[in-house]
């Protein structure tokens, strides 16, 4: 049986860069702010000059073919608001994903390593190894 997996944008733009396939049996999700974040992640990176913008564009098309329902619904921006405030945070943006896993999934999979442990009691997190 599957499992529904919240995805933040560092974790989708490691799958695009790495090329690794989600098995078929789990389910993605995550706010709509998540096309946002990978293309300015991706144009800021090319903009430092630490990626060739072409190598950006194609990792940018590789996110858009990902199969990942985006959500973003006055429930989700309301939980997102209220979590932000409840953990100190100024920013929604990490809250979204948060809220988004309460809301709907089993876990949250982040690479940051310092939101993961400020989530711990809140969501489950997994590693993105769990995608497999």
């Amino acid at each position: 049986m599957g499992l529904r997996f919240v995805v933040d944008a560092g974790a989708v733009l490691h799958l695009a860069s790495e090329e690794i396939d989600v098995a078929l049996r789990h389910e993605l999700l995550a706010p709509t702010l998540l096309r946002s974040q990978t293309l300015s992640i991706l144009h800021e990176a090319v903009h430092r000059g630490e990626l060739d913008a072409d190598v950006a564009r194609t990792r940018l098309r590789r996110v858009g073919q990902m199969k990942i329902r985006l959500l973003g619904d006055a429930v989700l921006r309301r939980r997102a608001w209220d979590l932000a405030d409840r953990l100190g945070w100024p920013s929604t943006y990490d809250a979204e994903y948060v809220a988004l896993t309460q809301l709907q999934a089993d876990a949250l999979i982040t690479l940051d390593a310092a939101l993961a442990r400020q989530l711990d009691g809140i969501v489950a997190t997994a590693p993105i190894d769990a995608l497999r």
